[in-house]
This record gives C-alpha cells, structure tokens and sequence, in this order.
C-alpha cells in the first residue's frame, strides 16, 4: 500500500492567508451588506505599467507567427532577460553577477521553498521570528524541522532569532550555530531593514562558520534611504555564503503574471561542489521555464519608460504606507515598518492577541489585516497590514480603525 509523506501531518493548521481567506469568506457570506478592505495579503491593487502591457502586446504577437514563435525557454531564462537583470540590479549596484549566475522561475515564493531541496536534511535552518512562514513549512515538509511544540508555537531543530521591538525587529547573530540563515530585507511582515554595515556582519558570521544565506529581496524596489542595501552581494564575500530570491510581484505588480528570479554565484561552493551546479540540475529537471510572452514583460521592467513608470507606482503604495503608519501613530498605536517597506507592523492595543485584534478590526469596522502570531511566536501581539491596496481604500481603512474604542 502506498505511503504518506508523514511531514505534511505535522504541518499545524492551515496556510496562514488561507485561514484568513477563510474566516473574511465567511464573514462576508454572513453579512453581504458589508464593504470589506482588505490590507491584509500583500496582493498589488494598480494595473500593470503601459511598457509592460506593450511588451505582454508585442510578445503575444510574436507567439501568433511561426517565424517568431517560441515554446520552452531554456532552463536558465531567455538571455535577454537575463542580462537586463545582471545589469540593472546587480553590476549597476557594484555587483559582480553575470547572466548566468541568474536562474528564471515563477516567482520568489516557489524558489524560497524549493531551495532547501538542494540541501542535506541534517542541515539546520535558522530563522527571524517573526517570519514569512513559507520558509518554516518548506523545511517542515522535507522533514528538517524535528517536532512541534503547540505550547510555544516552536520546531525542535529550528533555530529561532527573535525581531523585537527591543533589537528594532532585525535579528541578532544566533547563539547557536545554523547550516542555513534565511534572511528577509526589507522585512516581511516587520518592514523592518539594516544597514548595509549590519548585512556585512551576516555576511562575514556566514562564511566564517560554513553557513549559506538564503536571502530574500523581494521588497527591494521600496528601500529609500542610502545606507540601506538592496542586494546582499553589495556586501563584501557575499558570493562565497548567499542565495538572493527576487520577485517582480511587489516591485511590478507581476502577482498574476508570475515571474522571479533567484541568483547562485559560482563561487558558493560546499568542497568542490558548486550549488550552482545542484540548483541548474534541480531546474532542469522540475521545471520548463516562465513564458515568453512573461518574460518579454520582465524585460520591459528594466526600460528607460518602465523605470519611470515603476517608480511612480511604488510611490503610489509607498504613499499609502505613509498614511496608514501617521494615522495610526495619531490614533494612539504602536507602529514600525512602513518607510523602506510597503508593511506597517504594530502593536495590537492593552492586551489583545494577534487573532482577537484581526476579529475586532473585521466584525467592527470591516478591515482585514494579518495577526503576527500567524509569522511566528515573536509576532503575538503585532499586526501586519499592507500598503498596497487602494489610496481610497487605505484612508477608509485607517479612519475606521481610529473610530474603534480601545
């Protein structure tokens, strides 16, 4: 009789977003009458910029004719992606990353979970708490995590680095020693950033004791300020200890679309082993590439009008993360995040947990954000909410929010 793979089993509840989705459905269904705004997923609102709607036009075009038609991208992505990405977000930055250290995919949430697969299962993980839970249930389900303790929400053989208020939400450098550090900046779901000074110090611990750092820059098109990096292979050694995912979800609004990237450089070695190598296999192997036509509009991302185009957008957001971090100072509230960040995390008022402030903001005033609890331990007791819904939306929400009697 066939087998289970017992690790999913001990996988606790439900996805985060899909509880959620759950209980707003459900609300929702119950009273129709109900304007719901939703701040809680970090799902973009604004349409795609017109350079990549010209390119997604152009490309579909091309797929109508036999002379310009294209079928499987080959394994790394189309070279002329690629190199667009090498040049603008790495080698203008001061970065030595050629194309083909550059791997295409779909998205960043599929790479930062299929990236453990090219490690052993007795290398041990370290994580911020709070945490984008996919990294915690990605190894949960290969069967690195060890067992559950339901009393403090914590796997035996995770290595926990509490971001709290008191280490302004970026982790310290961990007592004990990891195999694997997953890194987010700037932070989901804190907002939180460090400077490219504090980065190097990770990069230096990393190399000096044999760990690699999956790094996750998602985030990196909403960071402002100047000593803030927005690659970690600015950083000194970085290509002998780091793994950098990308998205072009947050800073394109490419959710529906789907399109990342993650970068492996040759240098990163275990003995004579290149993880470039493993990860090319990996590839090769589970995945046919994004499409054409997705590519064509990545491509599109990194012209002289999609820059321009772009930035505007990320202002639009980074307007709203504005208005939600002031209003809710106003109000009263406890806030971070929301400057380098599209998240405004803060604390849930007198003595409310995450999922009781979630109940309160959606039965009473009919917003929707995410319980901290639900990215880690270290999350009870904070709220995430999200900057990329509408700007009219987002000043209904946060003049709702401060009616509430707390």
């Amino acid at each position: 009789m066939f087998k289970l793979n017992e690790n999913y089993l001990k996988l606790p509840g439900s996805y985060l977003f899909s509880t959620i989705g759950k209980k707003v459905n459900a609300y929702s269904a119950a009273h129709p009458d109900k304007k719901i705004i939703r701040l809680g997923i970090g799902d973009v609102t604004q349409p795609l910029a017109p350079a990549i709607i010209e390119a997604l036009h152009s490309a579909v075009d091309e797929m109508g004719h036999a002379e310009t038609f294209h079928g499987y991208a080959p394994d790394l992505g189309y070279e002329f992606l690629r190199d667009a990405i090498a040049e603008n977000d790495y080698r203008a930055r001061g970065c030595d990353i050629s194309p083909d250290e550059i791997f295409v995919s779909d998205g960043a949430k599929c790479d930062s979970s299929n990236i453990q697969e090219i490690f052993g299962l007795d290398n041990r993980i370290a994580v911020c708490d709070p945490v984008y839970p996919v990294y915690v249930d990605s190894n949960v389900m290969a069967g690195r995590t060890g067992t559950y303790d339901k009393n403090t929400e914590t796997w035996s053989d995770v290595i926990y680095m509490p971001c709290t208020a008191a280490n302004g939400f970026a982790p310290e450098l961990p007592k004990e020693t990891p195999d694997l550090i997953y890194l987010c900046f700037p932070n989901n779901p804190t907002g939180a950033t460090v400077t490219k000074a504090q980065l190097q110090e990770w990069v230096d611990y990393a190399n000096r004791v044999g760990a690699v750092i999956i790094y996750d820059a998602a985030y990196e098109a909403y960071i402002s300020d100047a000593d803030v990096p927005h690659s970690i292979y600015e950083c000194q050694g970085a290509q002998t200890c780091a793994i950098e995912l990308r998205s072009f979800s947050k800073n394109a609004g490419f959710t529906g679309v789907r399109l990342g990237f993650t970068v492996i450089p040759k240098e990163l070695k275990c003995g004579d082993v290149m993880l470039h190598s493993l990860w090319a296999r990996r590839h090769g192997t589970k995945y046919n590439g994004a499409p054409y036509i997705v590519q064509r509009a990545g491509e599109a991302v990194y012209s002289e009008a999609g820059k321009e185009q772009l930035k505007q957008q990320v202002a639009y957001y980074m307007k709203n993360a504005s208005y939600i971090y002031n209003g809710l100072k106003e109000a009263g509230f406890t806030v971070s995040g929301g400057v380098n960040a599209p998240y405004i995390w803060l604390k849930t008022p007198g003595n409310m947990t995450s999922w009781e402030f979630f109940d309160t903001l959606l039965e009473n005033v009919n917003v929707v954000g995410t319980p901290g609890s639900g990215f880690g331990p270290s999350g009870e007791g904070y709220f995430r909410l999200t900057a990329f819904g509408s700007y009219e939306n987002t000043v209904e929400a946060v003049d709702r929010i401060k009616t509430l009697k707390l």
